[in-house]
């Protein structure tokens, strides 16, 4: 897979806004990471050291009422985005053209708010 986006950058950038996100109600679960070079079928792992060459990175937000927002990141530039935020309110969000970390945090910050609201108010 092409190397777009560098995951340790991208989770700087989670760890970064996952700092705020209390204040809000907001709380990041334990990032996971995949390793390619690990046999099939690859396992999620919660500690970076155990990956030595990481293709997806992924986080999960919890919010008020059993909101979630469910992201995985994949070096390549793209995303799997997936939310709840009640019981008539599920869905993906769109998550393709992610060219760097930067671009990353701005999506996330896009998706946050789409699902919980902003975090800011």
């Amino acid at each position: 897979m092409e190397r777009v986006v560098d995951l340790d950058e991208a989770a700087a950038a989670i760890a970064e806004r996952a700092a705020r996100w209390p204040a809000a109600g907001l709380r990041a679960g334990q990032l996971t990471w995949r390793d390619e070079a690990a046999p099939w079928p690859q396992q999620l792992e919660t500690d970076r050291a155990l990956v030595r060459d990481p293709d997806s990175l992924g986080v999960l937000v919890s919010g008020p009422a059993g909101a979630e927002l469910s992201v995985v990141l994949f070096r390549g530039g793209w995303a799997d985005v997936d939310f709840v935020a009640g019981l008539e309110d599920a869905g993906t969000l769109p998550a393709s053209g992610i060219g760097s970390a930067a671009a990353y945090g701005t999506r996330l910050d896009q998706w946050v708010r789409l699902v919980f609201g902003d975090p800011a108010r």
